[in-house]
C-alpha cells in the first residue's frame, strides 16, 4: 500500500507559500523529518488568539486538521514544553506557525484541498 501524501517538506512550503498569499506570515517552529513527518499548524490572529491543530484520521480514512491544544498567551512557556516533548517522543515533527487574517477560515480552506 502506497502512501500519497505529499513530503512534508514539500506540504510545508505549500502551506508557507499559501499563508503568504493571504497576507499572511508563516514560520518554522520545529523541523521535523524531511519527507514523513507530522505537521501541526499554530494559529494566530495579529500575535494572539493562538490554535494548535494537526491532521487527525478520520473514520472514513480521511484525515481533518482538528484543534488539539489552545496556546494560552499568558503561558507561551507551557506551550513549546509541548511541542518539545511531543518532538521528543516524535522527532519528526513539523510546527508551522501562520499568523493569519482569520484563523478559522484558513484552516477550512486547508480541509477543501484535502
Amino acid at each position: 500500500m502506497s502512501d500519497s501524501r505529499l513530503p512534508a517538506h514539500l506540504e510545508i512550503g505549500a502551506l508557507r507559500r499559501l499563508i503568504e498569499a493571504q497576507g499572511g506570515f508563516a514560520s518554522v517552529l520545529f523541523k521535523g523529518e524531511r519527507d514523513a513527518g507530522t505537521i501541526l499548524i499554530l494559529t494566530i490572529q495579529n500575535g494572539s488568539g493562538a490554535q494548535l491543530y494537526e491532521r487527525l484520521p478520520q473514520m472514513d480514512g480521511s484525515r481533518l486538521w482538528s484543534p488539539i491544544v489552545p496556546k494560552d498567551i499568558e503561558n507561551e512557556r507551557e506551550f513549546f514544553d509541548y511541542c518539545r516533548q511531543r518532538h521528543s517522543s516524535d522527532p519528526d515533527l513539523w510546527v508551522l506557525e501562520a499568523d493569519v487574517a482569520d484563523p478559522a477560515q484558513f484552516v477550512e480552506s486547508l480541509a477543501a484541498l484535502s
